[in-house]
């Protein structure tokens, strides 16, 4: 198994016994409570952020609703109540299915999203606690051309099946939609 860990204000010390930690060999009982200086340590499982390639020979695909709007997403609301927008787009996908493919499926059905600078913002409506639902922003790609989106796939995205998409739609000649700072 492989692990990332990044460490902030190590003493010369305490970084060569996370190195050899990292190495595999094993740390002695004394020399984590020597690291309790640490401002903060965070160890992520490699092999969990680069999400497994499914199989899509054998893997049964999932069923994503998708609904599509132009220049503006849904309002939450409409998806309230077991109600849903009524254009809606059904695909049969996988969880590593790419936004940059799932622009490519809404292009082949909906022939005025072909043209080139046509952006399409992505967003996962999905419910909450109280049966209400929320929406949030997973990413824009832009056909034709290639963005840091593109690649970002459901399962990074942290899609739940059972989740809708919602995907505003904006056509080259209006302004692209507006990049919200991310919280990551």
């Amino acid at each position: 198994m492989q692990y990332l860990v990044r460490y902030h204000h190590l003493g010369a010390e305490q970084a060569n016994i996370l190195r050899n930690v990292k190495l595999g060999a094993k740390p002695q009982s004394s020399t984590f409570a020597d690291m309790a200086g640490l401002e903060s340590m965070i160890v992520e499982d490699k092999s969990q952020q680069a999400q497994k390639a499914v199989d899509r020979e054998k893997t049964c695909p999932l069923l994503l609703r998708v609904f599509c709007s132009t220049g503006r997403h849904h309002s939450a609301s409409e998806y309230n109540h077991g109600n849903v927008p009524t254009n809606e787009l059904q695909i049969y996908t996988w969880m590593d299915a790419t936004l940059r493919e799932l622009t490519t499926l809404v292009r082949d059905v909906n022939p005025e999203t072909r043209r080139k600078g046509t952006y399409f913002d992505f967003a996962i409506v999905s419910p909450d606690r109280s049966s209400m639902y929320r929406m949030r922003e997973i990413g824009v790609t832009c056909s034709g051309q290639k963005g840091a989106d593109d690649t970002k796939t459901l399962g990074h995205a942290k899609f739940t099946i059972g989740d809708y998409m919602d995907i505003n739609i904006t056509p080259p000649n209006r302004m692209p939609p507006p990049r919200r700072p991310r919280p990551y």
